[in-house]
């Protein structure tokens, strides 16, 4: 049975407020329920609260960064099979790799289009 969209929730971590915003619009678009947070601490408060299915995560945030975030999340056995994906402006090997130690599923180069974004969470929908 695969899952529908509509209930679907997705968290989007990112220092930024356009990548959010943008994020936030994509996935509203493609039926997922959004919820947003500024920092690695916001996200925390929020996975707790919301539960989200899935997590799109920045790298490089002031306070907690995304590797940190990742790793607490994965260490807490509510969340440990919640998918996270990181989101960088760099496509390098040592930040994939590095994002993999810390449990992270999938990474996504930013800036990524609607498509890009859609189908990350489309891999994650169908298997969950």
């Amino acid at each position: 049975m695969t899952a529908s969209a509509e209930n679907f929730k997705v968290l989007v971590v990112d220092d930024s407020n356009t990548i959010r915003r943008s994020a936030e619009i994509f996935l509203k678009q493609g039926g997922y329920e959004v919820l947003l947070a500024e920092d690695g601490f916001d996200a925390l408060s929020k996975i707790n609260d919301f539960k989200p299915d899935m997590v799109f995560c920045d790298i490089l945030m002031p306070k907690l960064d995304g590797y940190q975030t990742c790793a607490i999340v994965k260490r807490n056995e509510s969340f440990a099979s919640t998918p996270v994906v990181m989101l960088s402006s760099k496509d390098g090997v040592f930040d994939k790799a590095r994002g993999r130690m810390v449990g992270c599923e999938d990474y996504l180069t930013k800036p990524f289009t609607k498509d890009q974004l859609l189908e990350t969470v489309g891999r994650f929908v169908a298997v969950r």
